[in-house]
């Protein structure tokens, strides 16, 4: 639920350069990722509990804070899960150049949120399944790049013109975060999995290491071909599997453009999905969203509404996408470090098969280089702007809302939630 591949790392690229690109896509997972993990490993490992990051926040902080993670989280998956549906349409249009205009790229965009919603709740296991083979079918054009593109060192340093991309380089560093962002989503399915005290701990740290040799090798492949980084933009992987290996090559990277995108959008669907679940069976939303369908489980009404929201930031280009994304899921994720330091002081009987190194230090610590990053993503969107309005403004806007949308569910609901934050041991399975 983090990475659908190598794609949408163009703009990094572009933004940055090759030496600095490259850079930014080692430091970031060190940097981002790794405290992250950690964090996400020791609370998983703690409270496998359905709605993940919202039980853990609302567990060490209380109701109105697990509130506010849960709303972030939901209202970042608006513009989150707009980008998948954007990169699908931007690939396609690399085969066939009239799904660019009018409006049948959105067209396209909604038919992909509807067939995710609809796969989702067929179920999990499905949705599982599905992502895994879509992973293996996206990776395989770029192995095929990154032996081929060596062999043709230096031969394309004319080869493309340069792109009419407008990503700097804090545009990069964003897109990047963007990139290595979501470990925290697979813990919202945490009563879904098998042994998740022990699967998320290795997964997640399994995982940030492939992710980043994703990304990485092929980059630094294309790099010895000299082709220019302003050449670079969404997209332009086709156009450079094109040129090395051929139109069948393009096609297949085309196609692994399109895998990627829905892949993404179908895994990322099902870990939302569970938000409003679990706000259900808390009484912090009405019992409809705890609806399950009878055969697989799956909270089929959260499902379709949330597709509904999903589908309205269609349209949004991709750095506006992921400036406001970033901005409001690091908030969230930096309540989730809040509730990791939390926890050490309140519940530090806790049973934690995996703990983040370095004692109470440490849980402090893990936090500071994501809180860096994001004030990074902070400065960048003040240059942002979303209909004439800063994106820091709408992001900031949007978190304000969230006190006022606890303030309005106290005056609807006045007798409170109904289910005391779920007191879950380790040993359970």
């Amino acid at each position: 639920m983090v990475s659908g591949g190598t794609y949408g790392t163009e703009e990094i690229v572009h933004g940055a350069g090759y030496g600095r690109g490259i850079l930014i896509l080692f430091l970031t997972p060190i940097l981002w990722c790794l405290p992250t993990a950690y964090m996400i490993g020791e609370l998983s490992s703690a409270i496998p509990a359905e709605g993940g990051y919202y039980a853990w926040v609302r567990r060490a902080l209380g109701n109105f804070w697990g509130f506010q993670e849960a709303w972030l989280s939901l209202i970042a998956s608006i513009f989150d899960m707009a980008i998948y549906p954007t990169l699908f349409v931007a690939y396609l249009t690399h085969l066939f150049p009239s799904f660019g205009q009018n409006h049948r790229g959105l067209m396209v965009s909604v038919a992909v949120v509807a067939g995710c919603a609809l796969l989702n709740i067929s179920g999990v296991r499905v949705v599982a399944t599905t992502s895994l083979w879509l992973f293996a079918a996206l990776s395989a054009p770029f192995v095929v790049i990154c032996f081929v593109a060596p062999l043709r060192h230096g031969a394309l340093a004319s080869a493309a013109p340069p792109s009419a991309s407008t990503v700097g380089l804090l545009g990069g560093i964003l897109i990047a975060m963007w990139n290595y962002m979501g470990w925290d989503n697979a813990s919202t399915i945490a009563t879904e999995v098998d042994r998740p005290q022990s699967t998320y701990p290795r997964a997640i740290l399994c995982a940030v290491l492939i992710v980043s040799l994703t990304y990485i090798v092929p980059v630094a492949a294309v790099a010895l071909t000299g082709l220019p980084a302003g050449a670079w933009e969404t997209g332009s992987w086709a156009d450079i599997a094109g040129i090395l290996g051929g139109d069948w090559l393009r096609v297949a990277l085309v196609f692994g453009g399109l895998f990627s995108a829905f892949g993404m959008l179908n895994a990322l669907m099902m870990s939302y999905s569970r938000l409003p679940l679990a706000m259900a069976q808390d009484g912090m939303l009405p019992s409809v969203f705890a609806k399950v369908h009878p055969r697989t489980g799956a909270p089929w009404v959260a499902i379709g509404v949330g597709a509904i929201g999903w589908a309205a930031c269609l349209g949004l280009d991709l750095e506006r996408l992921v400036t406001i994304d970033i901005l409001l899921s690091g908030a969230s994720v930096l309540l989730e470090f809040a509730a990791l330091v939390a926890l050490r002081y309140r519940e530090p009987d806790l049973a934690r098969p995996f703990r983040v190194p370095g004692g109470k230090a440490g849980a402090w610590l893990a936090g500071v280089c994501p809180m860096l990053l994001l004030g990074i993503a902070a400065f960048h969107g003040q240059r942002e702007t979303v209909l004439g309005v800063s994106a820091l403004a709408v992001g900031v806007l949007l978190i304000f809302a969230g006190v006022l949308a606890y303030w309005l569910n106290g005056l609807v609901k006045p007798e409170g939630w109904i289910a005391s934050a779920p007191e879950v041991s380790p040993e359970e399975e």
